[in-house]
C-alpha cells in the first residue's frame, strides 16, 4: 500500500518544481485535492492561485475573487498550469480539461498532477512520480473508500485523548465521552471502531458517534470492569492487533506510536500512525511472507487446479 502523508507531497512538489514550465502565470487547482497542490505550489513559486471557475470566470483566490484584469495577472496568452494531486482513471482531468476547452479561453493551458498511474500519464501534460494502486493520502484518508475495510481507534483519532483530570473512570470521564469535540468526521463509513473504552461505556459512546454523524458497522471496546483492571492487564495494543488480525481489515489508524509499532507486528498488516508526520508503518518483511504462504497453502490444498490457473494468469499479466 502506497502512504503519502501531506509533508511527502510538499518534498515530491519541491521536487517537481525544476520540471515545471518556467514562465506559468497561474495555478489552477482542481477542487478539493488539487486546491492543496495549487496552494503549495503557488506559495514556493510566489503565484496567485484559482480554481477551474475562477480560470473561466478571469478571478483570482488568493485576491479576494478580484478580477484578474484589475491586477493584469492574465492577457491573451498566459501561461496557466492546472493541477490535481493525482490521477487515476484520467475521467476527472478529462471532465475539467473538456469544460475549459467549450470555454475557448485565451491562454495557454496545460495539465498536471504529482502523482499518476502508469496507464494514465497521457492524461496530463506533466507529472511528478508513477505511484501503483493501492494508494491513501493523509489528506483525504477519512474520505476514502478504504475506511469501510479499516480499523480505526477513537481516543487521539476521531477526538482528542482525556485528561487525566477527566479520565476518572466516573462522572468527569462519562461527561468526557458525551461532550468532547470531534477532530475529524469521516464522510464515509468505517469498517471498525476500535477502542479501549471499557464495554460498560457503548451507549455513551454510541450516543457521542450518532451525534457527531459518525457512520460505522461494528464497534469493538475492551471487556473490563473498571479502568484500573484494564491499566493490569496493559495489553492494548495486542488488543487492537488481535482484533485487526482476526477481520478482514486493510489498515488500522492508531494514535499512539508505541501500539501503532504492536499492532503492525502483531498483525502482520500495515498501520497508520495518526500522530504527528503521519506515517504508515509496515509489518517486517518476514510476517508478510508468513502470511502469503499460509495464504497460498490454504488455496493450494482447497482447489490445486484452481489455484494453478490463477497462478498462470497472473504470470500472463506480468509478461504483457
Amino acid at each position: 500500500m502506497n502512504y503519502k502523508t501531506i509533508s511527502e507531497l510538499n518534498r515530491d512538489i519541491l521536487a517537481w518544481i525544476p520540471e515545471l514550465p518556467r514562465d506559468i502565470n497561474v495555478i489552477v487547482g482542481i477542487p478539493r485535492s488539487g486546491l492543496l497542490v495549487a496552494n503549495i505550489l503557488g506559495l514556493h513559486l510566489n503565484l496567485p492561485i484559482t480554481d477551474i471557475d475562477g480560470l473561466i470566470d478571469g478571478k483570482l483566490l488568493s485576491s479576494g475573487r478580484r478580477p484578474l484584469k484589475e491586477r493584469n495577472q492574465l492577457v491573451k496568452g498566459s501561461k496557466i498550469l492546472v493541477v490535481d494531486d493525482s490521477v487515476h482513471s484520467g475521467y476527472q482531468m478529462s471532465k475539467v480539461q473538456e469544460k475549459i476547452r467549450k470555454r475557448d479561453l485565451p491562454y495557454r493551458i496545460s495539465y498536471g498532477a504529482v502523482y499518476a498511474l502508469s496507464n494514465s500519464i497521457d492524461k496530463t501534460d506533466i507529472f511528478k512520480e508513477v505511484l501503483p494502486m493501492p494508494r491513501i493520502f493523509e489528506w483525504n484518508l477519512f474520505h476514502h473508500g478504504i475506511m469501510k475495510s479499516s480499523c480505526v481507534d477513537i481516543d487521539g483519532v476521531l477526538c482528542r485523548d482525556p485528561s487525566k483530570e477527566e479520565n476518572d473512570d466516573g462522572h468527569k470521564y462519562r461527561q468526557f465521552i458525551l461532550n468532547v469535540a470531534p477532530n475529524i468526521i469521516p464522510t464515509r463509513k468505517i469498517g471498525w471502531l476500535v477502542t479501549c473504552r471499557l464495554e460498560k461505556y457503548r451507549e455513551l459512546t454510541e450516543q457521542w458517534l450518532s451525534k457527531n454523524n459518525i457512520l460505522y458497522d461494528n464497534l469493538v471496546m475492551m471487556d473490563y470492569n473498571t479502568r484500573e483492571e484494564r491499566i493490569r492487564a496493559g495489553n492494548h495494543g495486542k488488543y487492537k492487533a488481535n482484533v485487526y488480525k482476526k477481520v478482514k481489515a486493510k489498515l488500522f489508524i492508531e494514535s499512539s506510536r508505541g501500539q501503532a509499532n504492536e499492532i503492525a507486528k502483531i498483525s502482520g498488516k500495515p498501520v497508520v500512525c495518526y500522530q504527528g508526520d503521519s506515517k504508515i508503518i509496515y509489518p517486517n518483511r518476514l510476517s508478510i511472507l508468513k502470511k502469503q504462504t499460509r495464504n497460498y497453502s490454504k488455496q493450494f490444498l482447497n482447489s490445486p487446479i484452481g489455484f494453478a490457473k490463477r497462478g498462470f494468469k497472473k504470470l500472463n499479466r506480468e509478461l504483457r
